[in-house]
């Protein structure tokens, strides 16, 4: 009976082993703070994983660029250093014009149609992903961005020579239409920017205002509606491949999850965010007529330079956008 038990628990401890060596932890990197709610649903996200795998995989988000610097994020997640990532998909706009045509305005000008154009560029995007090893699981629209100044914003020459905090290349191309001069902050790093003078505005959503307590800093947020550009999450294409089907089904299955909650996410906080700016003393108005056509004017011009850019495949997506938008 002795033996017969040592050996069972032997067999246990083996089989204990096993399971232990098939379980599979992942690192995660995004740049954005625990209060974004893009890192709340990715924080879901990663909790529904290993509810739905039983522990067999896991996910340790690290928020806040604490990892790795948003800039650094793709690659490190290319070279496998970092199996999952975040970031604004249109900081990939030197890769390819398709990653900024969410941050055109004029293009998408809901959540509807943000919706829409994603549904129409992502078989493209997923391709050029593939062809760095790469697998997208979802994106995520912003709200629409705005303009926050310490000032009210009511006359186009404000713009001349305004310091404005530019999150991608395409921002800060139609900041030079405006006749501002971009600069490039991480969201983290905006209360530095504002309280040392290297910015003396910025462009972005309701949520990044409220998440990063604007109010410290400006005064005013001018609606803009400019663009509901998106955040990408995706994994390293070879780390995906060597999970067993069940549990790759179960990551894309969280996924498309995330994907759902998240853009319902940033409607409803949009709206809380909106709230949260007039309760903390920011003046939240439209633009006037003045400033919509010069917005109107730097956006035209920021889309005929995009034009030049992109390839026919590109144009051809976005093209096959519009007729599903109807226009």
């Amino acid at each position: 009976m002795h033996k017969t038990l040592s050996r069972t628990l032997l067999l246990a401890a083996a089989c204990g082993l096993t399971a232990t060596a098939h379980a599979v932890e992942w690192t995660m990197a995004t740049p954005y703070g625990d209060a974004s709610f893009h890192t709340q649903n990715v924080k879901q996200f990663a909790e529904d994983v290993a509810e739905a795998t039983d522990g067999e995989l896991t996910i340790n988000v690290h928020s806040g660029g604490s990892l790795v610097a948003h800039g650094e994020i793709k690659p490190s997640v290319r070279r496998g250093t970092v199996e999952v990532g975040e970031v604004f998909l249109s900081v990939l706009s030197n890769d390819d014009p398709i990653f900024e045509v969410d941050t055109l305005p004029g293009v998408a000008g809901s959540y509807d149609e943000a919706y829409t154009l994603w549904e129409t560029t992502r078989p493209v995007i997923e391709e050029l992903f593939a062809n760095q090893g790469l697998k997208p699981l979802y994106a995520v629209a912003w709200p629409a961005q705005g303009i926050y100044t310490d000032f009210e914003l009511t006359d186009p020459e404000q713009f001349e020579g305004l310091r404005v905090r530019a999150p991608n290349i395409n921002t800060q191309r139609f900041v030079d239409n405006l006749g501002g001069n971009p600069t490039e902050t991480e969201e983290s790093d905006i209360p530095t920017a504002f309280s040392t003078g290297r910015v003396d505005a910025m462009i972005t959503s309701s949520s990044t205002g409220n998440s990063m307590t604007a109010w410290d800093y400006v005064s005013h947020y001018t609606d803009a509606n400019l663009w509901l550009p998106k955040n990408i999450v995706f994994v390293n294409q070879r780390a995906f491949d060597r999970l067993d089907e069940a549990t790759q089904e179960a990551l894309l299955e969280a996924a498309a999850r995330a994907e759902e909650r998240g853009w319902q996410m940033s409607r409803e906080d949009n709206e809380a965010s909106l709230e949260a700016l007039q309760e903390n003393g920011i003046t939240v108005s439209k633009p006037n007529d003045e400033v919509a056509a010069a917005l109107q004017e730097a956006g035209d011009q920021l889309f005929a330079d995009w034009q030049e850019r992109a390839g026919e495949d590109a144009k051809q997506v976005l093209e096959e956008y519009r007729e599903k938008r109807g226009n």
